[in-house]
């Protein structure tokens, strides 16, 4: 692509050097620079790009996108200079103009909260298919291309990566995607020039202000995926879907609802999405949906009352999508398990052992209110917290553990930088009582969990969830819960009634 027609879709300050070259790609990484490229010198929190410029033109770099202009580098006939205000914003409005804005050929949905953002887009993704809609997924277990399954670096990739993969969902046939959009993403402006045709807000509580701040600037960010859908310029007409039970979510609808097609859901009466008579057992959940006008009854093969949340935000977005209600509501009911959420080890012993990825003081109390409901002669809970994170969370967890767990391991989650021994601390300032034992390892944790768990017993292994490695200051280990749970548990004796 000629660098003058891609120029054309970001506002710059000043271009120094021609612009009748041809753009053979992008980068945001100096190492990952290719002959007559374009970089773009991002500021990070732990590097900045400018510091890299000379490397990238060594590279291959043709085009230098930065903020600033004092590095020498970059002047004379080696590369053309680009200045703009945002390096960010002008790399997502740069990547959606080279991969020929492949989220207009796509019905978009995201959905973003603090909680049930995994769950929503896997049963948005389920619905869809079920449907004969081909659909792909971007998130914070995989990403999903068409028959393809990646790794999910972050849940939601940087500008340029984004743009990407909606190009190969495109390219691989996709006609619909379903993604997640973190709060760190809207900040960023990494989903900057995407238009949806559903956004979904599941829920906001306290996570992420070692980022944010506050609570009050983590809604903004939050915000930010609804207040531009009245600003999208294509013939998409959008649907914000948002979760009433949530006091932000009232707020969130006070604040748009003259300026854009809302849908809502939750248990109160003026929900459009309403639901009721909720039922829970092992094997799934079922509730009463009231919505168009209809009522139906739908069953999903997930436990919990948030679950009951997720469906109905999942079944509200693929009715936006265009997506049948009636068809919908058959297909969730044979919706794959999501993996680390609430996700059953299998035991064929008297009691039950769940992993979930809940890592936040309020997910946490929601999963351990749900599995109350089983029924459980005691309620066994490994958890701890991850390091270099948000550290106010941690007494909070140790609170609500303590409050209604019968006995809690405390343990190590991703300690990365810090101390485990000084994380775990941390959490213990929010226990009272004196039901816990603190075992750093986490393999150990989890293995004297399920050693002592009785008959009618449940064990719930929290925090990690889907993750398949641990990450220690200076290195990072395979480990996945679910598998450490079942080694525990196989070497277990089988009892006898």
């Amino acid at each position: 692509m000629q660098l003058k027609t891609l120029l054309a879709a970001a506002p710059v300050r000043e271009i120094i050097g021609p612009v009748d070259r041809a753009v053979e790609s992008i980068a945001y990484d100096s190492r990952r620079v290719q002959r007559d490229g374009l970089f773009v010198a991002l500021r990070g929190e732990k590097s900045d790009g400018h510091d890299f410029i000379g490397q990238a033109i060594e590279k291959g770099a043709t085009v230098i996108v930065a903020e600033r202009a004092e590095n020498s580098a970059v002047t004379g006939h080696r590369a053309t200079r680009v200045l703009v205000e945002n390096t960010r914003s002008a790399m997502a409005d740069l990547s959606a103009r080279f991969f020929n804005y492949p989220a207009r050929k796509l019905k978009m949905a995201g959905v973003t909260g603090t909680n049930g953002k995994t769950t929503t887009t896997f049963l948005i993704k389920h619905i869809c298919e079920k449907a004969g809609v081909r659909c792909g997924l971007l998130g914070t277990v995989r990403y999903e291309i068409g028959e393809r399954v990646l790794p999910a670096a972050r849940t939601t990739p940087e500008s340029l990566d984004l743009q990407e993969l909606l190009a190969q969902m495109r390219d691989a046939g996709c006609k619909a995607a379903a993604m997640e959009v973190s709060s760190h993403a809207l900040a960023q402006e990494r989903v900057r020039d995407l238009e949806w045709d559903a956004a979904v807000f599941t829920n906001l509580t306290q996570d992420h202000l070692d980022f944010h701040g506050t609570m009050e600037n983590y809604f903004e960010a939050k915000a930010k995926l609804f207040t531009q859908l009245s600003q999208q310029e294509r013939k998409k007409k959008p649907v914000a879907i948002i979760n009433i039970d949530d006091r932000y979510g009232q707020k969130l609808v006070t604040r748009i609802a003259k300026k854009v097609s809302v849908v809502t859901f939750g248990t109160g009466l003026k929900a459009d999405f309403r639901t009721s008579n909720y039922r829970m057992e092992f094997g799934g959940t079922s509730f009463q949906l009231d919505a168009r006008g209809k009522s139906y009854l739908v069953r999903v093969p997930l436990i919990g009352r948030f679950n009951v949340a997720n469906s109905v935000a999942a079944l509200a977005a693929a009715n936006a999508l265009g997506i049948g209600l009636r068809e919908a509501v058959v297909s969730i009911g044979k919706s794959p398990q999501v993996p680390g959420r609430l996700e059953m080890v299998p035991a064929k012993r008297q009691f039950q052992v769940f992993v979930d990825y809940a890592h936040s003081p309020d997910a946490l109390l929601n999963v351990i209110k749900t599995l109350r409901e089983l029924n459980p002669a005691r309620l066994i809970v490994v958890f701890g917290c991850g390091g270099n994170r948000d550290r106010e969370k941690r007494p909070l967890m140790g609170e609500v553990v303590d409050q209604k767990a019968d006995f809690a391991i405390i343990t190590s989650d991703n300690p990365r930088k810090e101390d485990p021994d000084k994380i775990i601390a941390d959490v213990e300032k929010g226990f009272r009582g004196a039901h816990f034992e603190k075992i750093t390892d986490r393999a150990a944790a989890i293995t004297r969990a399920i050693e002592i768990a009785q008959p009618r017993d449940i064990v719930l292994i929290a925090g990690k969830g889907h993750e398949n490695y641990q990450e220690f200051a200076d290195h990072t280990v395979p480990f996945e819960d679910i598998q450490v749970a079942r080694r525990a548990i196989e070497s277990r004796p089988v009892e006898f009634k």
